[in-house]
């Protein structure tokens, strides 16, 4: 991570992209082993990794993230994760390391994609 620093280009308003991925072939069922699974922070302008971090399983990308999120100098980037690191304690400790995020919805959270189109529709109503 400290080297990452180092060499890594102080952008202002950089997007982080977080995604998790599971490693190809890193599963050994004779072993019973588990897949590896992956989550990576990937910044954009600068061409590469900043930090990743293995969880024991994918549903634990969840935990992973904001972990993850914590080892990152993130402050005044824009902050990138799929559905399912929406969630209120991740966008709590990207607002908390001085950065913004954009986070996807699916419609498999109705408040939340509801929520989403009745605050994007009041806002941009033409009078």
């Amino acid at each position: 991570m400290e080297w990452v620093e180092t060499i890594r280009e102080k952008i202002s308003g950089e997007i982080v992209a977080i995604d998790g991925k599971t490693i190809r072939g890193s599963k050994d069922v004779a072993k019973s082993k588990r897949a590896i699974h992956m989550i990576s922070a990937w910044a954009s302008q600068n061409g590469l990794v900043l930090g990743e971090l293995a969880t024991s399983e994918k549903s634990n990308e969840i935990t992973a993230i904001p972990e993850l999120l914590k080892l990152l100098h993130i402050k005044g980037c824009i902050v990138t994760i799929d559905a399912m690191g929406t969630q209120k304690e991740i966008a709590k400790v990207i607002v908390e390391r001085e950065a913004d995020y954009v986070l996807a919805v699916k419609e498999k959270q109705p408040a939340l994609h509801k929520d989403r189109f009745r605050l994007f529709y009041k806002r941009n109503r033409c009078y």
